[in-house]
């Protein structure tokens, strides 16, 4: 029998939680992690078929535009990895700069179409390693 692979919610606040129910189904091991350093960690080890997580930018960042430099940074030494965020239209034009720099795999706006996600995490499922 082999492992289900698993999903890394990350941040999961804003729309990730709320589907957690749904990436079981997928048949995925979902591992839920607030902050980004402990996430970074994580991936680090073993890096997840998927991370979901969920983007922000503040004005009051000094080093950085948004809330997941750095877990991009760190995920992308993991090539087969899928990306995928969840954010507002307000913080598109920062997505773009974010995803103009580090791998994003895709980019839901919410609230997020179900449909589009299911079909989304199915195709990656389908395509996943059996390794992750």
């Amino acid at each position: 029998m082999s492992t289900p692979p698993s999903l890394l919610m990350v941040n999961a606040s804003l729309g990730t939680a709320g589907y957690r129910k749904l990436y079981q189904e997928l048949g995925y091991a979902v591992v839920a992690e607030w902050s980004e350093r402990k996430a970074i960690s994580l991936v680090r080890k073993k890096p997840p078929a998927v991370i979901v997580a969920d983007f922000y930018h503040q004005t009051d960042f000094r080093d950085r535009l948004s809330n997941l430099e750095s877990l991009l940074a760190a995920v992308q030494s993991a090539p087969n990895t899928r990306i995928l965020v969840f954010y507002e239209t307000a913080h598109q034009a920062v997505l773009d700069k974010v995803s103009a720099r580090l791998r994003i795999d895709a980019a839901f706006t919410l609230p997020v179409q179900e449909d589009l996600l299911r079909a989304t995490l199915q195709t990656w499922r389908a395509s996943t390693p059996a390794s992750i």
